[in-house]
C-alpha cells in the first residue's frame, strides 16, 4: 500500500509538473508565433518548416522547467526574471522589425546612434498591438504566479520540492531533452556547404552556421534559438585572436595618414553622385553601336582603362558592391562570402562618410532585399534604404528584370529625382543576365522589345542577345539622363560607372576571345570605369592600375571627402604618385607591366610584389578578426 501511495503521489507530482510547465510555455509560444509572423513573406527555400518549431519547443520547455525548479525566493525571482526578459525581447523585435524590416540584433547595441534612435522609435512607433499583447502577458505571468505556482508550493506537488538529488535528474533530464531537441533540429536544417559558391545565402544552413543575415536566420531559428545565438555571436564567440606579429603588421598599415592633396582634390565637392554599377556590360560592349547613351558619358569622363574587377566564386557582383562600398574585398585565403560580414563594423564606409556630409544614400536595384541579404548589408554599411523592385510585387514575373523599370518606377522615380537634400544613389542594373537566348524569359521579352512580338529574328546568337541586354541597359542610362535634366540636376551630378565583373556568364567564349586581351589569364577582369561630369567635353585617361576597392577612395578625393587612406585597400588613381596593382583571388597581381603569380610560402620580393601580397594580408585580417571593431 505504502508503494502504490508513493507512485500515485509521484505520478500526480509529475503531471501536476508538466502540465505547469506547459501552461508557462504559452507566452513564450504566442511570442514566437507573433515575431514570427513578422516576416511571412520572406520563405526559405528547402528549409523543413518544423525547424523554428523544433527549437522553439526545446527553448520554452528549457525556460519553463527552469522557472519551476526552485521553491521560494530563488524560484520567484528565476520565474519573474525569466518572463520579463523575453517579454522585453518580445518587445524589441516587434517594435524594430516594423519599423526598419530587419530583426534586431545585439551588435547594435554597439552603435551608440543606433542605441538612441531606436529608443526613441520604439517609444513614438510601438504598433497598439504590441502593446496589448504585452499587457496580456504580465496579465498571464501573473495570474499564473499566484494561482498555480504558490498554491501548488505550499502542497508540496512538484517535483521540484523533493530533494536535491530530485532536482539534479530534473535538471539532466531537461538539459538532455533541450541538447538532443536542438540536434535533431539542426540535422534537419540540412547539409552545410564548405566552399565558396555565390549562391549559398540560399542555403539554410549556410546561413544558421554563419549568422549573419538576422531575417533569415530569425526564420530559420525562431525566436529563443535566434536569440541566444545572436548573444553568443555578439559578446562571446570572439573574432579569435590575432597573433602578435598580425597585430603589428595592422598597427603599422593602419597608421594614421593624411590624403595626399593632387589637382582634382574636391572638384566635385558638394555634388550630388551616382554609382552606377553596370551587370556584365563588359568592356567589348561599351561601343557606340551597343551602347550609346553609355558611350557618350564614357568620351566625356575620366576613364580608367586599366581596371579590373575581380572574379569570385563567391559572387561577384555582391563583391564588387562590398568594395566599393567598405573598401575591401573578397578574402583570398579563407572561405567566406562577403554577405556573411554584416556583423563586421565598417565605420568608414561610402554611406557613412557622404552622410556625415548632409547627403542622403539610398541604394536601387531589381533584386529583393534578401537576395545575397542586401537588406542587412545596406543596413549595416549606414544606407538610408536598400530599394528593390521585387519587394514592390508590383510588376510581372520578369517586367520588374528590366533596367528601365530602375528610372520608371515612380516610387524610385521620386526617391532619385524629388528630394531637397544632396544626395548619393547607388544603382544596380540587372538586364544583361543569363540565359542569353531569345528563345525564352528575359531574353525574349528584351528582343520583342526591341524587335516587335513575332518579328524576333530566329538565329539570333548570343552576341546579339547580350547587345540586345546591354542596349536595355543603356535605354534606361538615356532615361536617368533625362531625369537629371528635367529635374534640374543634370549640371550638380556626377555619375561613376563600373561594370561589376566582366562577362564570364557567357557560354560561347570565343567571343571573349574576339573582343578581349589576355583572355588566358586574370587579365581577362579588364572592365569599364569611368567618372562623369557635364563639366567635361573630352575623355581624360588615367593609365594607373586600379580595382573596385580603389574606386571609394578615388571619389572621395573627388567630392573633397576628408578620409584617412589607410583605412581602406585601395587609393585614390587620381594620385600622381601612385603605384596601383590589381590582385586577384589565385594570388596572382599584375601592376600594368608585369602578371604574377605570388608563391605565398616565400618572401615577397619586389615592390609590386610586397605591395600586393600587404594588400592581401590586410585585407584578410581585417575581415577575419573584425579589426575596426577593435582598433585601438
Amino acid at each position: 500500500m505504502e508503494f502504490k501511495s508513493r507512485m500515485k503521489k509521484f505520478f500526480k507530482s509529475f503531471f501536476i509538473t508538466w502540465l505547469l510547465i506547459m501552461i508557462i510555455c504559452i507566452p513564450y509560444l504566442v511570442m514566437n508565433s507573433y515575431v514570427m509572423s513578422l516576416s511571412d513573406g520572406l520563405l526559405i527555400k528547402d528549409l523543413d518548416p518544423s525547424v523554428p518549431d523544433s527549437f522553439t519547443y526545446c527553448w520554452t520547455i528549457f525556460f519553463a522547467s527552469f522557472c519551476i525548479l526552485f521553491n521560494n525566493k530563488i524560484g520567484h525571482a528565476i520565474y519573474w526574471i525569466v518572463n520579463l526578459l523575453w517579454i522585453f525581447i518580445f518587445v524589441v523585435q516587434s517594435v524594430y522589425y516594423p519599423l526598419t524590416k530587419i530583426y534586431f540584433g545585439f551588435s547594435l547595441l554597439q552603435m551608440a546612434s543606433e542605441g538612441s534612435s531606436y529608443a526613441i522609435d520604439v517609444i513614438k512607433n510601438a504598433p497598439s498591438i504590441v502593446w496589448i499583447l504585452t499587457v496580456s502577458f504580465l496579465a498571464y505571468i501573473t495570474a499564473v504566479f499566484f494561482l498555480l505556482l504558490k498554491r501548488f508550493e505550499k502542497k508540496s506537488l512538484l517535483c521540484y520540492s523533493g530533494s536535491w538529488s530530485d532536482r539534479a535528474a530534473f535538471v539532466i533530464v531537461i538539459c538532455l531533452i533541450t541538447f538532443v531537441g536542438r540536434k535533431i533540429a539542426i540535422a534537419d536544417i540540412g547539409e552545410y556547404n564548405e566552399t565558396l559558391e555565390w549562391n549559398n545565402f540560399k542555403n539554410p544552413r549556410n546561413v544558421y552556421e554563419s549568422f549573419a543575415d538576422s531575417n533569415k536566420s530569425m526564420r530559420i531559428s525562431g525566436l529563443f534559438e535566434y536569440t541566444l545565438r545572436d548573444f553568443y555571436f555578439t559578446f562571446l564567440k570572439g573574432d579569435g585572436k590575432l597573433s602578435d606579429d598580425d597585430e603589428t603588421f595592422l598597427e603599422k598599415v593602419f597608421e594614421e595618414k593624411k590624403a595626399e592633396k593632387n589637382d582634382y582634390t574636391g572638384r566635385y565637392k558638394g555634388k550630388n553622385v551616382i554609382f552606377l554599377q553596370l551587370e556584365g556590360i563588359d568592356s567589348w560592349l561599351l561601343t557606340k553601336e551597343t551602347m550609346p547613351n553609355l558611350y557618350s558619358l564614357y568620351e566625356s569622363s575620366i576613364c580608367f582603362k586599366e581596371h579590373y574587377s575581380m572574379y569570385t566564386g563567391g559572387g561577384s557582383t555582391f563583391n564588387s558592391e562590398f568594395a566599393v562600398n567598405t573598401g575591401f574585398t573578397t578574402p583570398f585565403s579563407y572561405n567566406c562570402n562577403v554577405y556573411t560580414l554584416s556583423s563586421n563594423s565598417f565605420p568608414y564606409t561610402m554611406p557613412r562618410m557622404f552622410r556625415k556630409q548632409g547627403y542622403r544614400v539610398n541604394a536601387f536595384h531589381m533584386n529583393s532585399k534578401e537576395f545575397y541579404s542586401r537588406g542587412v548589408n545596406y543596413r549595416a554599411w549606414g544606407y538610408d534604404n536598400y530599394n528593390g523592385l521585387a519587394d514592390q510585387g508590383e510588376l510581372d514575373e520578369l517586367q520588374y528584370e528590366l533596367d528601365r523599370e530602375l528610372i520608371l518606377n515612380e516610387e524610385f522615380y521620386n526617391k532619385m529625382f524629388k528630394g531637397k537634400e544632396p544626395f548619393v544613389h547607388y544603382i544596380i542594373t540587372y538586364t544583361p543576365h543569363t540565359p542569353f537566348t531569345a528563345s525564352k524569359k528575359l531574353g525574349k521579352l528584351v528582343a520583342e522589345n526591341y524587335y516587335g512580338e513575332g518579328n524576333v529574328p530566329e538565329d539570333l546568337d548570343e552576341e546579339a542577345v547580350v547587345r540586345l541586354m546591354a542596349g536595355e541597359t543603356d535605354y534606361m542610362i538615356g532615361l536617368l539622363i533625362q531625369a537629371l535634366k528635367d529635374n534640374g540636376l543634370y549640371d550638380d551630378t556626377i555619375i561613376v560607372a563600373y561594370a561589376d565583373h566582366y562577362l564570364y556568364t557567357i557560354k560561347d567564349r570565343s567571343v571573349l576571345d574576339k573582343y578581349k586581351e589576355n583572355t588566358a589569364d586574370n587579365r581577362i577582369n579588364n572592365t569599364p570605369f569611368f567618372i562623369w561630369s557635364s563639366d567635361m567635353e573630352e575623355q581624360t585617361e588615367i593609365k594607373s592600375v586600379t580595382m573596385q576597392f580603389d574606386i571609394l577612395p578615388t571619389v572621395f578625393n573627388l567630392c573633397g571627402i576628408d578620409y584617412k587612406p589607410s583605412y581602406y585597400l585601395g587609393s585614390d588613381a587620381l594620385s600622381p604618385y601612385r603605384t596601383g596593382v590589381a590582385v586577384f583571388y589565385d594570388y596572382s597581381y599584375y601592376d600594368g607591366k608585369t602578371y604574377e603569380t605570388i608563391d605565398i610560402s616565400d618572401e615577397p620580393n619586389t615592390a609590386a610584389e610586397i605591395k600586393a601580397s600587404d594588400m592581401i594580408k590586410k585585407n584578410d585580417l581585417t575581415l577575419k578578426y573584425d579589426y575596426f571593431r577593435h582598433m585601438k
